[in-house]
């Protein structure tokens, strides 16, 4: 008898590259979830992901019957799903803080970052690089008073910030470590996790 392996019920479809994609591992990680992941490149994606995500976008997650294919619903249902160690905070208040932080960081890095993941040289490129520099410098300072962002606990907004940090050196950003100290270190213990280090693709190991 040969040895049948069992597929797990989970399947996420990741591009290695991409950040979007980094921070859903970050999550599986960090929850130890057993899931099939597949190193998929955008320019060669299989059939079987236009059948199942109507935008044939990565990442797609598939659990059972249930697709999801945007990243923070990814994230907000594997924290539902597996509830330990959470990675939202249990009181409303301070949930609805968390998704705030996301949406600003959806809005102001996340662009900047995809801008830059495209192109690295010219006139929109130097400005997307020195307008993502400068907001990063501008939020070290909450480090000085907690070890995660704006929270005691590692949370869903650390898998968000981490992936666009693991990127700067790759993206030709240089922080000034002297002046942003509390965010370097931050930047160290993080990437120091097992989850972190779980959820890094052979393409991101080679980026710092």
């Amino acid at each position: 008898m040969g040895v049948v392996t069992k597929r797990s019920s989970m399947t996420f479809f990741s591009d290695g590259e991409d950040h979007y994609s980094h921070r859903v591992r970050i999550v599986l990680a960090e929850k130890g979830v057993t899931v099939d992941l597949l190193d998929i490149s955008p320019d060669n994606k299989p059939e079987e992901l236009a059948d199942l995500n109507p935008y044939n976008s990565l990442p797609t997650l598939l659990d059972r019957d249930l697709v999801l294919y945007e990243s923070k619903v990814m994230m907000e249902y594997l924290d539902e799903r597996f509830p330990h160690p959470p990675l939202l905070p249990v009181y409303p208040v301070a949930r609805a803080q968390s998704r705030l932080w996301l949406h600003r960081i959806e809005k102001e890095w996340s662009p900047l970052v995809d801008q830059l993941m495209l192109e690295r040289s010219g006139k929109k490129a130097d400005k997307a690089r020195k307008e993502l520099r400068e907001s990063i410098i501008s939020v070290a300072p909450i480090f000085l008073d907690r070890p995660f962002f704006m929270s005691d606990e590692f949370s869903i907004v650390d898998c968000c910030v981490l992936p666009i940090l693991w990127r700067l050196n790759y993206l030709g950003i240089e922080l000034p470590e002297k002046q942003v100290k509390p965010l370097v270190d931050y930047m160290e213990r993080s990437f120091d996790r097992d989850g972190f280090l779980a959820s890094l693709s052979e393409v991101e190991r080679e980026m710092r």
